[in-house]
């Protein structure tokens, strides 16, 4: 089939007012492992699948979530490089404002910062848009946040969402388990089961990778010993 010049470049729309290159980025998104987000009334937990290409790969190596600051956590679906790129330039940003400020920069203001950079890489020439979708966690004063950025550097606010292959499935079963009065450990659960709903094999605490922003407002990455715990508890 032959392709137009539409489909290669990034900054040509095509005839149908889509530009194709970002619909590619997000095929790239929709092959990478799964990925969600669940907000409490008193926290807010993101989680994901951390399937290695092979038992040699030793795991301790391999990190999905990544911290963005003391208050601020993030978790992608998509192309593993490509992340590494936005993780060091939010963090850049969260260290420049409290340099600059003196206190830890809000989640919603990260998250446009961010939503920026990536809409910044859909317009310009002789880059590609970056092929990953982020869900960021954080709290803007009393309130938990779970913000989902597309390659497009478009961005949301949920409740609760997945991105990534078992996306649509993951999406079904958070909207018949989610309430709005869940709280931070409830939600813990729910994102097990959510994802070992579609989960390939035996789900452990080798293979998925938890964090959550708790009332003392700061980023943690959930330990092996304390998955374990929490997936004896849904068992």
């Amino acid at each position: 089939r032959a392709m137009s010049g539409a489909e290669f470049s990034l900054t040509t729309f095509s005839p149908s007012g889509k530009l194709v290159q970002i619909e590619y980025a997000l095929t790239a998104v929709q092959a990478g492992n799964t990925s969600l987000g669940i907000k409490a009334t008193n926290g807010v937990v993101i989680a994901t699948e951390k399937k290695l290409g092979s038992t040699l790969i030793d795991e301790s190596s391999v990190e999905k979530i990544s911290v963005l600051s003391d208050n601020i956590g993030v978790v992608y679906a998509g192309m593993g490089p490509d992340v590494r790129v936005l993780v060091r330039k939010g963090r850049k940003i969260a260290q420049r404002y409290v340099r600059t400020y003196g206190e830890e920069i809000s989640t919603t203001q990260l998250v446009r910062e961010m939503a920026s950079i990536m809409q910044e890489f859909t317009q310009s020439g002789g880059v590609r848009p970056f092929g990953v979708s982020l869900l960021i966690i954080g709290y803007d004063g009393p309130k938990p946040m779970l913000y989902q950025v597309d390659p497009s550097g478009s961005y949301f606010a949920w409740k609760a969402c997945a991105i990534g292959k078992g996306m649509v499935n993951a999406k079904t079963f958070l909207e018949k388990r989610y309430n709005g009065e869940m709280e931070l450990e409830d939600a813990i659960h729910t994102t097990i089961l959510t994802l070992k709903e579609g989960f390939e094999g035996q789900i452990s605490e080798q293979n998925i990778e938890i964090a959550v922003v708790g009332d003392d407002r700061r980023i943690r990455v959930l330990t092996q010993t304390e998955i374990k715990d929490y997936l004896a508890e849904v068992e």
